[in-house]
């Protein structure tokens, strides 16, 4: 019997606590919905996967070897470490807030402390040290990204840029409602948290984490899951609002073909993108300089192998562990808790105002322009690339069945995309100091 109880108590069931045993549900809902539902499938597997391994009872693969040491419940290990962080031993949630809390150095100390114990990284932590910490994988993912846009559309038609930047307004108003609702006490978000909340809006899944990653680590988990769910939900989102924003004969209207972009300007415009932005907003630097590079290697035609990799074998490679890097912010103490559901409901605010702000300029241009455009596509100014361009030509078709608006939404599609980045740039410009 005592061997059964030893058995027993050294397994994860005797140790699961309810938090766990909820975030673990909540993994394999992500996993039904990346399934079954074909909802955002390439990131919510690694990310649901990597949710339900950083909440194993007793596995430690989402801790730092710090986290591991304090868990172990050592004395003297939490001693030293304690002494390290000007903290009280005796109180084991002073020192997990402490640890958070505590500055690089010290940190550094902390951890020196926890492997001379003999306490090591989880799989997971390591995982999100080297590519989400350090800003690497968003700013891959992005050069794929930019390896895979054309942006001959928005050449083509260059007004709709003030399209793309329209969306944006939905991050900028989302960061005063994440602010208003901190000061009247419903929710406790810094300025920083706020800004990190707001990107949610441009629908960018590696803005937003990028973005978080910098200004609000610890919520890193609710956001990315929160923008890569509603990039996945936009053919359900966008469509009310595309409606109620637009008359059927606004609807109806046919957009004039576009000309036909030239080698040339493709080759130039993402390097003059670059320099005139990066001169003017240095922080939006890394995520639009790796975007305009991808588009470079596409179009310039001389390093197809580089840009063949870059669209497909790295992205993917990097997407895998990205999503388990998030995965590994999916823990119950960082999630469960009522700051999580603000974070839900003040996306979906942000991703409705953006979506409704893009319509709003494309009727407003309609009545200074003798060409109209589809008040349509202005929704499609949203990032999430190609799929708010395809809602758009879907809300068309149904209104006119000869109104095909794919190639014309494509336009400020790719122009969300810049601007979320210089939205990005922006918020940590002010927020990062």
């Amino acid at each position: 019997m005592d061997n059964l109880l030893q058995l027993w108590g050294a397994t994860g069931l005797a140790h699961i606590q309810p938090g766990q045993a909820v975030m673990i549900a909540i993994g394999l809902v992500l996993l039904f919905l990346a399934i079954r539902k074909g909802f955002e499938p390439l990131l919510l597997v690694p990310i649901g996967f990597g949710g339900i391994l950083a909440n194993i009872p007793g596995g430690g693969l989402a801790w730092s070897a710090a986290e591991a040491a304090l868990h172990s419940g050592d004395p003297a290990v939490l001693a030293d470490i304690a002494r390290v962080l000007g903290a009280d031993a005796a109180h084991a949630g002073g020192l997990f807030k402490a640890l958070a809390e505590a500055p690089p150095m010290l940190l550094h100390e902390a951890t020196m402390v926890a492997r001379g114990a003999g306490f090591s990284d989880g799989m997971l932590h390591v995982f999100y040290s080297v590519a989400i910490a350090s800003g690497v994988a968003p700013l891959v993912i992005f050069m794929g990204v930019g390896a895979m846009t054309d942006f001959g559309p928005l050449l083509a038609n260059p007004r709709t840029l003030f399209l793309g930047a329209a969306a944006q307004f939905g991050i900028f108003a989302t960061v005063l409602g994440a602010v208003g609702l901190s000061t009247l006490g419903l929710m406790d978000f810094s300025l920083a948290d706020a800004a990190a909340i707001g990107i949610i809006g441009g629908a960018d899944g590696p803005t937003a984490i990028y973005v978080s990653s910098v200004l609000a680590p610890d919520l890193l988990g609710p956001i990315a899951v929160a923008a890569y769910s509603y990039m996945a939900l936009v053919p359900l989102i966008q469509p009310p609002i595309m409606r109620a924003l637009t008359s059927e004969a606004e609807r109806r209207i046919e957009m004039t073909q576009l000309r036909v972009v030239s080698r040339r300007e493709k080759i130039v415009f993402p390097l003059l993108l670059l320099i005139l932005v990066a001169l003017l907003l240095p922080a939006a630097a890394p995520l639009l300089g790796m975007f305009c590079f991808g588009n470079l290697m596409r179009e310039s035609g001389v390093v197809g192998r580089l840009s063949e990799t870059a669209q497909n074998a790295l992205i993917n490679i990097t997407t895998i562990f990205l999503g388990l890097s998030v995965g590994s912010k999916l823990v119950a103490d960082k999630f469960l808790d009522l700051n999580t559901l603000g974070i839900l409901g003040l996306g979906v605010v942000a991703f409705a105002i953006g979506t409704a702000s893009g319509i709003l300029i494309a009727k407003l241009m309609n009545r200074f322009s003798t060409t109209p455009v589809n008040p349509l596509i202005g929704s499609a100014g949203v990032s999430a690339v190609p799929m708010a361009a395809r809602v758009s030509n879907k809300v068309g078709l149904e209104a006119n069945p000869h109104n095909y608006l794919l190639m014309h939404a494509m336009g400020p599609n790719v122009a969300g995309v810049v601007g979320s980045a210089v939205a990005a740039g922006v918020m940590i410009s002010l927020v990062g100091g």
